[in-house]
């Protein structure tokens, strides 16, 4: 069986590497204007509704309305920023799993390739190649996990914080 010479599987692999790279540099980016028009969003309306409140407050006569009016904009206030928070939240949730779940799929492909490759290059090596190819592969194993806990558990947190006592989904 023919293998690629080492150099050229390395050069595939920062090739898959770069291209990963990337898509989670663009990810990144989409989510980050996603975020900011969000903000813009949430900003605009808070003002054009601080505007009319001041409007309402220059008719009213009596205190009493006067303060009730203040309250019932502050609550809106505060429901539209919680009401953000939890949105930012759901989206750098959905970002962190498909970046968890592209890197979890680049670690396994680089991961296979990366095991294929040393085990040629050990086949050739007056050690132990097959102690040297099962530790490589444990290593790649073990990175694999990590990566799926770590992703699992900031998903399981983000969930959590979105779904917390007094949002209205």
């Amino acid at each position: 069986m023919a293998t690629k010479p080492e150099h050229t599987v390395v050069a595939d692999l920062q090739k898959k590497n770069l291209a990963a790279a990337l898509k989670l540099a663009q990810l990144s980016i989409e989510n980050s204007q996603r975020i900011m028009q969000l903000q813009v969003d949430v900003a605009r309306d808070i003002f054009d509704e601080g505007v009319t409140s001041a409007k309402s407050l220059a008719q009213v006569n009596s205190p009493q309305d006067a303060m009730e009016l203040r309250s019932r904009y502050a609550q809106q206030t505060a429901e539209k920023m919680f009401a953000c928070s939890r949105t930012v939240a759901e989206i750098t949730a959905d970002m962190q799993a498909e970046m968890g779940k592209m890197l979890s799929d680049q670690l396994n492909s680089s991961g296979q390739e990366m095991f294929g490759a040393m085990q040629d290059m050990l086949h050739g090596m007056p050690l132990n190649s097959r102690a040297a190819a099962e530790a490589l592969q444990h290593t790649f194993e073990t990175a694999r996990k990590t990566l799926e806990q770590v992703s699992k558990a900031s998903t399981e947190a983000f969930s959590a914080f979105v779904q917390m006592p007094g949002s209205k989904n």
